[in-house]
């Protein structure tokens, strides 16, 4: 006897059908969904129809949030105006000193008589994201071409230089910091003005002050700021401070090791300058160019062409007369052979004419005979 469900409790598809039907809707959706979007109304209404239950659920966390926050601002609040005062107290003193130095500075330039320095103008930027090259250390920030940035202006931040513009788009710029192993800038030691140049290293954290003699005057601590000698940076930038100094018998050089002053990759406002360089022009432009050098060399070799064209046309006369003289000979030659070809010929007409006059006397004769 077969046994089956009664009619009230009926059972539909199998459950291995269903789940095989359920299975390749949700793939179905997954795909549609992903391919063509076709969910996103269906999900922004959902969204917005479950928001206030979302929210009604995180009452009591943001409750619980608050009221620590509420705590733990209420006790940070008295450490920070402690440190707020401080630090403006420190600020206004460098603001009086600052000011005492301006006019003093402005005063010394009156009576020396030197010109202003032109302020840069500055643009400001604020950092995207870092570029996908693991073994360089740029980033990319939101201002290009558009607004007026210049493919190797400087920037910098509030503490000080962090890096150099170095590819610019319509809309983006490329910034090669100052860490990088190819960045390089021209520095001094503001505590004995040396000038050197510094560069950034593979490890991408510290600086590497170059080209420094051993028995320079350099001392852990001293503060290296922008020599603007390049025309590219402006003069008195901050730039690093010295961490240690390695000094070996060995070697011609020292070792300086640096920290950049600024915050190089925790920056995200920078300010990018526009520049313009006062320094004049080196030397090396003003000297002759090896064009020039060339022209020079070929002036000499044109004189000496130009002199020896007189002496060639002087030689050209010479040359004509010597020929026409060996012309001339022949020329008599031939006349004096002319005369004997004659001599030659004038006997033998002599000849020949005798023999025609007894002929003639004879046809005489006989027409005299004919007609008496």
């Amino acid at each position: 006897m077969e046994y089956s469900p009664p009619p009230l409790f009926k059972q539909g598809p199998s459950a291995l059908a269903r789940l095989f039907l359920f299975v390749a809707l949700s793939l179905a959706l997954l795909i549609s969904d992903a391919r063509f979007k076709t969910l996103e109304v269906v999900r922004g209404v959902l969204g917005a129809g479950l928001y206030p239950l979302q929210r009604a659920a995180l009452v009591p966390r943001d409750l619980f949030v608050g009221a620590a926050d509420l705590a733990v601002t209420s006790a940070t609040l008295r450490a920070d105006n402690t440190q707020l005062h401080a630090r403006n107290l420190q600020l206004s003193q460098q603001a009086n000193q600052v000011a005492m130095l301006a006019a003093e500075n402005a005063h010394l330039r009156a009576l020396l008589q030197l010109s202003q320095r032109i302020g840069a103008h500055t643009t400001p930027a604020e950092i995207q994201y870092d570029t996908h090259d693991p073994f360089t250390q740029k980033v990319v920030i939101g201002g290009g071409s558009q607004q007026n940035i210049q493919n190797g202006a400087p920037v910098v931040s509030e503490d000080g230089v962090i890096g150099q513009v170095t590819r610019v788009f319509p809309m983006q710029s490329e910034v090669t910091l100052l860490t990088d192993k190819d960045q390089a800038v021209p520095v001094e030691i503001v505590r004995t003005g040396l000038r050197s140049v510094i560069y950034g290293t593979a490890q991408g954290a510290l600086l590497d002050l170059r080209f420094v003699p051993i028995s320079a005057d350099v001392q852990a601590g001293d503060e290296l700021v922008t020599s603007g000698l390049d025309g590219v940076y402006p003069q008195g930038l901050p730039v690093a401070k010295v961490l240690r100094v390695d000094k070996q018998a060995d070697t011609a050089f020292a070792r300086v090791i640096c920290a950049p002053v600024a915050t190089v990759r925790g920056a995200r406002q920078v300010l990018v300058l526009h520049y313009v360089s006062q320094v004049p022009p080196s030397p090396e432009s003003l000297e002759p160019a090896p064009a020039d050098a060339k022209d020079a060399k070929k002036k000499p070799d044109a004189k000496k062409a130009a002199d020896k064209k007189p002496a060639d046309a002087k030689a050209q006369p010479a040359a004509q007369a010597s020929g026409t003289a060996a012309a001339r000979p022949a020329t008599t030659a031939t006349t004096a052979a002319a005369p004997a070809v004659d001599m030659k010929r004038k006997p033998a007409a002599a000849v020949s004419k005798p023999t025609a006059k007894p002929a003639q006397q004879r046809a005489a004769h006989a027409v005299a005979t004919e007609n008496p």
